[in-house]
């Protein structure tokens, strides 16, 4: 399954190691992370040479093919918010995960359309745990 993974690049990088275990974890399953570049140490630099049309015009056509949206939404991100309604527009499943205890808009957390998640997660194992219920097996479909 084509999976465009979310996370937060310009509002901070504190997340960066979750966000690499989790592209690492959906590449384990056997799925395709079109944005796996957004989880490296080097992600606010790799875009520097590409003006902001450019990542517009890449970004929104990955999530047009992507078979479903995964957002890391701990770290607030116009981008990220930009994203899943983006995605969730075109009918994309969203699945939204944030750490316990951290403040989330209630414009996230009160999305009732039909495909999107809202999920916390105490632990990385809890979070990949989600992330792979969510998904499902990549020769079926997704798993909600």
């Amino acid at each position: 399954m084509d999976v465009y993974f979310s996370c937060s690049l310009t509002g901070g990088r504190q997340d960066q190691p979750t966000y690499a275990a989790m592209v690492a974890h959906l590449q384990v399953l056997g799925h395709c992370v079109l944005t796996a570049h957004l989880a490296s140490t080097s992600a606010t630099t790799a875009d520097l040479d590409h003006a902001p049309e450019a990542v517009f015009d890449r970004d929104t056509a990955w999530l047009r093919e992507c078979d479903a949206v995964i957002a890391e939404v701990s770290t607030p991100s116009h981008g990220v918010g930009f994203e899943i309604a983006y995605a969730l527009e075109r009918g994309k499943p969203v699945l939204c995960l944030a750490r316990e205890g951290v403040r989330v808009s209630k414009m996230l957390t009160g999305i009732q359309h039909t495909g999107f998640e809202f999920r916390e997660y105490g632990t990385l194992d809890e979070a990949l745990e989600r992330l792979k219920t969510f998904l499902g097996d990549p020769c079926r479909g997704t798993g909600s």
